[in-house]
């Protein structure tokens, strides 16, 4: 269902990057980050952690916990494939990183996030094709 997974995180200076990276397992508990370092808009540092994630096991844990959503979060995932999906396959979401340090997983569209980029597998590589198998894996049964 997908080829693999690439998240990315800003880490700005008034937050706690350890729990950041907290954050971030709540999604990806076996996640080993990649830290870079630039220069934010008023000359303060800005970390960012990012990943490319293409192991079947995390990527089958991270579908289970899509699966397990709520029912409303679930919902507006669905409802928001069309304009969440490009033209390629890739399925763009955005995790609140305050709620998931809290263990909690809440779609977001406000760019302080975690940001995932999704790569489905679809063939031929045609966004409706890539919004059905979305559907599938979000556990939807009435798909397309």
């Amino acid at each position: 269902m997908i080829h693999n997974i690439s998240y990315r995180v800003f880490v700005y200076g008034t937050e706690n990057e350890e729990k950041v990276r907290e954050a971030i397992k709540t999604l990806f508990p076996n996640s080993l980050p990649e830290k870079d370092t630039n220069q934010g808009y008023y000359g303060n540092n800005v970390v960012v952690l990012h990943e490319k994630i293409d192991k079947k096991r995390d990527i089958r844990d991270l579908i289970k916990k899509f699966q397990n959503l709520d029912y409303d979060v679930k919902n507006q995932i669905i409802k928001g494939l069309n304009k969440k999906i490009d033209n390629k396959g890739n399925l763009f979401l955005r995790f609140d990183k305050q709620e998931a340090y809290l263990g909690n997983l809440v779609v977001v569209e406000h760019g302080d996030s975690i940001h995932l980029k999704i790569k489905i597998a679809a063939y031929p590589s045609r966004k409706d094709k890539a919004i059905k198998i979305a559907k599938e894996m979000l556990g939807e049964k009435n798909v397309l």
